[in-house]
């Protein structure tokens, strides 16, 4: 009897609890809302210092630190650069060989000069590598073993401080790309052009050498040519020769400005063995700093204190004010206080907490395309009435991105110049029909690419002429994926008849090394073994996680995979140097995945690579183009149309592919959201009522038979009769 009592208690309570405000399914920590924005991550991002990142999951979070001189104005559109630390756009100076100016279109020039300025009175985030002693000295630098025993993360630190940005900062981190320690992935390239740099990183690496791996290498002590302060507010960056592109790179963390002393107070080794290394705790002056770094959970920016603040836009493109994108015109930005990204591995849960209003914004998979979207008859895109009725906003944009099936070139069996493999990626290529992967995986959410560079960029020809006539036949003005017939030509033709090896005399065995997981990616793998077989061919899945699968493609082990490319700069430059020989990841670290190597291919890149746009560059690029469709060593994969959701309190919300510090621009209307979290979350409570009702009603008859039952036994007792 008693344990009935307590469950009807427990109930009664429970039911009680479920007339409050309260929601029950909060992800969050109680306290943990207000002018916050909530997004998530997927991938466990692999570095957090400027001078290695080079991936669009990472920048997400250092473009909010890190600031680079320049950066892109938010609103308009074509892309346009603008200053962010710099007082004004760089001073740009020609000279020839004998460092005489010249004017710009002299044939003469032999060096660009780009001298930059940078605003005074910009400080960096507090920080206990510039907190100093009494003396003037660093007060957290060659502490002792009891000291650093108690530190395990960068908030362990009593004292922090700040310090004035200097242009001796920037010069600085320039310096950091020719550390053989860091295997920056742009010195190759960076190298050909920025003088003296590849002396520098030799210089470097005879140093590191010779060094223990835990001492700090003062870059201070270097001089390079080609990065030089002026005075305290400006440096010059010299180039060789015309390399217009150059100008976009000033807008990448690998140009944000890095203190010295922040690099010496990280290469402690105390701190080392820790993971409290400036890979995991960036120091910049951002209008953000990563306050929690727990890649297996959470990863958390807050508001800057030392942040200067900026002032939002008052002008963009047209339709932006119609659109309330202008609304907080000269405003001073930042307008959150905190950014939580979240780890979600998986995307149904990621959906299903954004419909509950616990993210903000959402992109659109194929399992909740139809829940979200709708097609007209003409191919008009509207939201569904549910999305609608909750105040949803679609946006829509297409990326300037490209993802693609790559071979690596340095394989004994699908890489190589031979007709044998080229024959054998070709015959690949027509089999793998990525119409309809489009169709079943991204709900048409996509344009089948014909080279590496995607619509919006010059050099994509995006009319019937431009179309891959290795992969597709163009007839009557229509152009169609050559039969699978074609392919097994090809594939008889490189020695491999019906598909089988003639080494072994069965299927012919290849390998894709892939980073998939959940439902998702399991249906996407097995298409991809679908489209193999058609050529008889056996595919085999090498599933990875993704720091694994970076690895692997820097040391070449990888036989073929699957990647994108998200555009650093509106150039074509970006998309082929991709494929650029000097650029290949195991030789150079650089973004040639591939390791594809052409010596005609890579001549016209030179030549190529520092034009400005026109006829006569063009028509090389045409040329470059053709050479890689014959060689294959990509499957030309797709361009992404990107689809996102925002929720109606989620406001300054507009497609940008080339920037990277766009949170700064976002408002949180936190009371609107809270509002819509509780209308959207009430608890079902009609089961528990009936639940308390079926228990009550079970209780009763109990409580009866308990009553009867201790009354007879007062009278019993009361009559002297036995128990």
């Amino acid at each position: 009897m008693r344990k009935s009592a307590q469950l009807l208690v427990l109930t009664l309570i429970f039911v009680l609890a479920s007339c409050t405000d309260a929601t029950w399914n909060n992800p969050y920590p109680v306290g943990q809302d207000g002018n916050i924005l909530y997004s998530s991550f997927s991938v466990r991002p692999k570095h957090m210092d400027p001078a290695r990142s080079y991936s669009s999951d990472e920048y997400a979070i250092l473009g909010q630190i890190y600031e680079p001189p320049l950066q892109y104005h938010y609103l308009k559109r074509p892309y346009q650069l603008e200053p962010l630390t710099a007082e004004s756009m760089p001073e740009i100076r020609f000279f020839n060989s004998k460092g005489e100016q010249l004017e710009e279109g002299d044939e003469s020039i032999s060096y660009t000069e780009y001298v930059i300025k940078i605003q005074p009175a910009i400080t960096y985030q507090p920080h206990p590598a510039f907190v100093l002693d009494e003396s003037g000295k660093p007060a957290y630098l060659n502490m002792p073993t009891s000291q650093v025993d108690n530190i395990f993360e960068i908030s362990d630190f009593k004292n922090k401080a700040t310090r004035e940005l200097t242009a001796e900062d920037y010069v600085y981190q320039i310096k950091r790309l020719a550390n053989p320690a860091f295997h920056s992935p742009i010195l190759g390239l960076m190298a050909e052009y920025i003088v003296g740099l590849n002396d520098l990183s030799k210089k470097l690496k005879q140093e590191v050498s010779s060094m223990d791996n835990k001492d700090w290498l003062d870059l201070r002590a270097f001089d390079l040519e080609g990065a030089q302060v002026i005075d305290r507010y400006q440096y010059k960056i010299r180039i060789k020769g015309l390399y217009p592109q150059f100008i976009y790179w000033l807008s990448m963390p690998f140009f944000s400005p890095m203190p010295f002393e922040a690099e010496r107070f990280f290469q402690q080794p105390g701190l080392i063995e820790k993971n409290i290394t400036l890979d995991w705790y960036p120091v910049g002056t951002g209008a953000f700093y990563l306050a929690v770094n727990n890649p297996n959970k959470q990863m958390v920016l807050k508001r800057n204190p030392e942040f200067r603040g900026m002032e939002y836009p008052s002008i963009g493109e047209l339709g932006d004010s119609e659109k309330g994108l202008l609304v907080d015109s000269g405003k001073i930005m930042p307008f959150m206080d905190q950014v939580v990204f979240s780890l979600e591995k998986e995307s149904i849960p990621y959906w299903n907490k954004f419909l509950q209003g616990y993210y903000d914004t959402s992109g659109i998979s194929s399992d909740s395309f139809d829940q979200a979207v709708s097609m007209g008859s003409s191919g008009e895109i509207s939201l569904t009435d549910s999305m609608a009725e909750k105040g949803i906003k679609l946006n829509t944009s297409i990326k300037s991105s490209v993802y693609y099936f790559g071979f690596n070139m340095l394989d004994d069996v699908v890489g190589g110049s031979s007709e044998r493999a080229r024959k054998l990626r070709q015959a690949i290529a027509i089999a793998v029909d990525y119409e309809e992967y489009i169709s079943i995986f991204l709900n048409g959410r996509g344009v089948a690419g014909q080279s590496p560079i995607p619509p919006g960029i010059f050099g994509n020809d995006d009319t019937l002429q431009g179309t891959n006539t290795e992969v597709y036949d163009v007839s009557s003005g229509i152009a169609k994926r050559r039969p699978i017939e074609d392919a097994r030509k090809l594939l008889a033709d490189a020695g491999y008849e019906n598909g089988v090896d003639p080494k072994t005399g069965q299927p012919l065995i290849l390998y894709l090394d892939d980073t998939g997981s959940g439902p998702d990616a399991q249906a996407n793998l097995a298409w991809w073994r679908k489209q193999f077989e058609k050529l008889n061919i056996q595919l085999v899945i090498r599933n990875t996680d993704y720091n694994r699968f970076r690895g692997k493609m820097e040391k070449g082990t990888a036989q073929m995979y699957q990647w994108g490319w998200n555009a650093d700069y509106p150039d074509p430059e970006n998309f082929l140097f991709l494929l650029y020989g000097p650029n290949g990841k195991v030789k150079s670290q650089g973004e040639n995945a591939s390791n594809y190597k052409n010596d005609e291919f890579d001549q016209l890149f030179v030549k190529m690579k520092d034009m400005k746009n026109g006829a006569e560059r063009k028509d090389i690029i045409q040329k470059m183009v053709k050479i890689l469709r014959h060689d294959s060593p990509w499957l030309w994969g797709f361009y992404p149309k990107s689809f996102s959701l925002s929720h109606a309190w989620y406001s300054n919300s507009k497609p940008n592919a080339m920037a990277h510090n766009t949170l700064m621009y976002k408002r949180i209307d936190s009371e609107l959201r809270k509002q819509k979290r509780i209308d959207w979350n009430h608890p079902v409570i009609w089961p528990v009522i009936i639940l308390f009702l079926v228990i009550l009603v079970s209780i009763i008859p109990a409580w009866r038979a308990w009553r009867r039952s201790e009354t007879e036994s007062q009278i019993k007792l009361q009559n002297g009769a036995p128990d």
